[in-house]
């Protein structure tokens, strides 16, 4: 996996959006960004199930699952951060802090 990231706050990023980024996608890109974006929903949903059911899985295991789904969503989507914090980030947060009781 990765190195333990024990820091639960989003991580600032250039997130801002350009008018000239904003150009027509073809329906091949749209159905490619489609596609990405089921993954990383899978991927999320499956991670936030192993940490919210397996009983043997510690916090370290827990952090290294949750920063590698972070760093998959940023390679996926390099200039989403700002969306990956506001969509996905305090889902799994939330989770860390229940089953941890972390603050």
């Amino acid at each position: 996996m990765g190195s333990m990231d024990l820091n639960w706050e989003p991580q600032s990023g250039s997130d801002t959006i350009r008018s000239e980024d904003c150009k027509p996608q073809s329906p091949e890109e749209l159905q490619e960004e489609s596609r990405k974006i089921r993954r990383l929903q899978m991927v999320v949903n499956m991670v936030t199930q192993v940490i919210a059911q397996d009983p043997n899985l510690g916090v370290e295991q827990a952090s290294e699952m949750v920063a590698d789904t972070r760093r998959l969503a940023l390679g996926m989507f390099p200039d989403k951060e700002l969306a990956f914090n506001l969509i996905f980030w305090p889902r799994l947060q939330r989770l860390m802090r229940e089953r941890y009781r972390m603050q």
